[in-house]
C-alpha cells in the first residue's frame, strides 16, 4: 500500500498481556480475533485440560473449580486480562470469577443480539453445548433481545469433540458435521431458520465445516470480534505489556496431551506449560443431566 493510500492500515495502539481461557482448544478462535484486532498485545492462552470437556460437568462441579483454576493460571501468566473464552463457563460463573481476580474479566456469551437484528425470517437457531442450553442466562438472553423472534435450541458435545478432532488434524467426514447439526434444522420451524448463532467458541474452529454441510445457505456469526474489542476496552491504561508472542498453560501434564500441544503450537504457542492445580471438592462430579 502507498503512503497516499486513503484507507491505511493502522494497528491498534493497545498493548498489554492478556490471557485467554477454555476447557479445551475451542478459545484459540477467540485468541485469533484478539490477535487481529490488537497486534500489539501479548497474548497467552489456557485450557482447563484437567477437567475438559465442560459442557457434560455439573454446575456445582464447575461453580467449585472455575474461580480456583482462574486464580491459579493468572498467578503464572500474571496478564492485564483475563478472558474466559467459553459460553460454558461465562453462563455459570463470570461473577465468581470477577471476585477471585483482581484485573479485569471479560466472559462470552452467545451472539443472539446481533442474530436478532440479522435474521429475515424470524428464527434463529442456537447451537451450543447442553450446558449452554440449559442455563437461565441464556433464556434471559433470549428473552432481552430475541423475546419477539423464534430461537431454536440444540446442545451437542459431540459437535466440540468433532471441533477438537479438526483442530488436531485428524479426517472427520463431512457427515458427521452433518449429523450433529441436523436437530437444529429438523426441529419443529427449523426449515425457517436463516441465522445460526454458534454460542460455543469450539464451533467457529469448523464453520467452514458446517457450511458446507447444513442443508441450505444459512448465516452462521459468534463472539468471536465482539469479545476482542471488549478486551482491548478494559486494558488497564498501566499494564505489564509482554511484547509478541505469548505462552500456553494446561492443566494436566502436557507429555499426556501431546495433540493438544500439536495443535497449540500450530495457533502459534510453541512453548507449553503445566499449572497444577490442588484437588477442588466436587471436581469429579457428574452432569446434572440424565
Amino acid at each position: 500500500m502507498t503512503a497516499d493510500a486513503p484507507f491505511p492500515f493502522e494497528p491498534s495502539p493497545a498493548r498489554g498481556r492478556v490471557l485467554v481461557f477454555d476447557s479445551g482448544v475451542g478459545g484459540l478462535t477467540v485468541a485469533g480475533e484478539i490477535r487481529a484486532l490488537g497486534p500489539r498485545l501479548s497474548v497467552h492462552y489456557a485450557a482447563d485440560t484437567g477437567f475438559f470437556p465442560y459442557g457434560d460437568k455439573s454446575d456445582d462441579a464447575l461453580r467449585a473449580r472455575l474461580p480456583v483454576v482462574a486464580k491459579a493460571l493468572v498467578e503464572n501468566v500474571r496478564p492485564d486480562v483475563f478472558v474466559i473464552a467459553c459460553n460454558t463457563a461465562s453462563t455459570l460463573a463470570l461473577a465468581e470469577v470477577r471476585a477471585a481476580l483482581d484485573i479485569p474479566v471479560v466472559g462470552t456469551v452467545p451472539a443472539i443480539k446481533p442474530a436478532a437484528r440479522l435474521t429475515e425470517t424470524g428464527t434463529i437457531g442456537l447451537l451450543a453445548t447442553p450446558g449452554t442450553i440449559r442455563r437461565a442466562y441464556t433464556a434471559r438472553l433470549i428473552e432481552e433481545f430475541a423475546g419477539d423472534k423464534r430461537v431454536i435450541l440444540h446442545g451437542s458435545l459431540e459437535l466440540v469433540k468433532l471441533a477438537e478432532a479438526h483442530a488436531r488434524g485428524e479426517d472427520v467426514p463431512p457427515e458427521a458435521f452433518a449429523a450433529a447439526q441436523a436437530p437444529l434444522f429438523e426441529a419443529p420451524g427449523g426449515d425457517e431458520i436463516d441465522t445460526v448463532v454458534l454460542a460455543c467458541t469450539h464451533f467457529p474452529l469448523v464453520r467452514g465445516q458446517l457450511i458446507a454441510t447444513a442443508p441450505r445457505a444459512v448465516s452462521y456469526i459468534d463472539s468471536g470480534a465482539a469479545i476482542a474489542r471488549q478486551t482491548i476496552r478494559v486494558l488497564p491504561a498501566r499494564n505489564e505489556s509482554g511484547g509478541q508472542g505469548g505462552t500456553a498453560c494446561l492443566t494436566s501434564p502436557p507429555e499426556r496431551e501431546e495433540a493438544t500441544v500439536r495443535v497449540l503450537r500450530r495457533y502459534g504457542f510453541p512453548e507449553v506449560q503445566f499449572v497444577a492445580i490442588e484437588p477442588i471438592e466436587m471436581t469429579s462430579a457428574p452432569s446434572a443431566e440424565p
